[in-house]
């Protein structure tokens, strides 16, 4: 077997220290970005001003960690710079998006496509892994989603079964509010994670009635946006 060319026996070493070196600045970079994009985006709100979306904090936090990766692959390079305002451009105009969370990870993995094509291995992997353990951190500070809706439950004796009405929609971690309590009906304003099916309270209601005088109507109520 013949040995590898001075040239490539040289070129390798450089090529790996070139690589590690990346990543040791990134293990600085990414860490300290995602720390000054984190104050800014928990900043304290100011009275007056409007609350602030889960979804949003998230995006600017994961963009500061964007911004000093695409930095690093940049670097010097004119060329570079040129190319990722041009494949950003084009991520803005042809794509439709409607979680912020979305936007940042499609230029995430923009930057991390871009480290794999100037050949920075190391650093596309060291930002991945960053990128991926960042967004799980914060996506967890996320509200569970949920759904709103008009409960009316017709009953022969509504104030007798309130309670047991009421107890039913705890177990089901409904979030309730009695509207209004009349001699035939009760109206809630509720509230259910998303994940949570309505034919199931309503059964589990309904086996609360006797002699099958129990209706229960679920009117669900449409976020405004």
């Amino acid at each position: 077997m013949q040995p590898p060319p001075p040239e490539l026996a040289q070129s390798v070493p450089q090529m790996l220290e070139s690589h590690f070196d990346m990543v040791e600045r990134a293990v600085l970079a990414l860490p300290f970005a995602t720390a000054l994009g984190a104050a800014l985006a928990f900043r304290p709100r100011r009275r007056g001003t409007p609350p602030r979306s889960a979804p949003v904090i998230e995006t600017q936090i994961v963009l500061a960690v964007v911004g000093a990766t695409v930095m690093l692959v940049v670097g010097s390079s004119l060329a570079r710079a040129f190319g990722i305002v041009g494949a950003a451009n084009l991520i803005r105009y042809r794509a439709k998006i409607d979680d912020p969370k979305d936007a940042v990870v499609m230029l995430s993995t923009l930057s991390l496509g871009l480290c794999c094509g100037v050949e920075l291995y190391g650093l596309a992997t060291f930002a991945g892994v960053f990128l991926l353990a960042l967004l799980w951190a914060v996506e967890s500070i996320e509200a569970e989603l949920t759904k709103h809706f008009e409960l009316k439950v017709t009953a022969g004796d509504p104030a007798a079964v309130r309670n047991d009405i009421e107890s039913v929609l705890r177990r089901y971690h409904v979030k309730f509010e009695l509207r209004s309590l009349g001699q035939k009906e009760l109206v809630y304003d509720t509230e259910l994670p998303l994940h949570t099916r309505t034919d199931r309270i309503a059964n589990a209601i309904l086996s609360l009635g006797k002699n099958g005088d129990t209706e229960v109507a679920w009117d669900e109520k449409k976020s405004k946006k």
